[in-house]
């Protein structure tokens, strides 16, 4: 049997390297993620995420949304055309001055279920045409007991998260 050429066992060996350190990547992320969000008993801990924010999953309308967690702003914030795949009922107009200046957007109405339990029924949120991810503001995060400390944001529920 004829030996392989010594070009194709150093290719080889690199493609087994580099797909080793891929799958070691992609174990880290997976375990990354899973430790961004931790719910035990009564509490509930948010990491801050390699972006430099914290991120709460849950869901509005029964559609999973991933809300960044904005303790400076007033009130919770949407994409307006999440609001319009959602079907969210519209209550009114209403112009927001953003970091990027005034915008103009819509009152839309929706119900919000974040993980560990927290409900909000028919939740006032804003709909504005160039946000680029849910914002989660102090309408909802003032109704909690929560601190914040060295990366993390620690939230006290009501009752045992289910």
């Amino acid at each position: 049997m004829k030996e392989l050429p010594p070009w194709l066992k150093l290719g080889t060996v690199w493609l087994l390297l580099g797909l080793g350190l891929f799958l070691g990547v992609q174990g880290w992320q997976r375990h990354e993620q899973s430790t961004r969000f931790v719910v035990a008993g009564t509490s509930l801990e948010l990491r801050r995420a390699d972006d430099g924010h914290y991120h709460w999953p849950g869901s509005l309308q029964g559609q999973a949304v991933d809300f960044l967690v904005d303790t400076g702003a007033t009130g919770t914030a949407i994409p307006a055309d999440l609001a319009r795949r959602l079907g969210l009922e519209v209550v009114g107009q209403v112009t927001s001055q953003t970091a990027g200046g005034r915008v103009e957007g819509q009152v839309v109405v929706g119900d919000l279920v974040l993980q560990g339990g927290v409900r909000v029924q028919r939740l006032r949120l804003t709909a504005l045409p160039d946000l680029k991810s849910p914002l989660l503001g102090m309408d909802v995060l003032g109704r909690l007991r929560w601190e914040q400390h060295q990366g993390v944001m620690k939230i006290k529920l009501k009752e045992p998260a289910s």
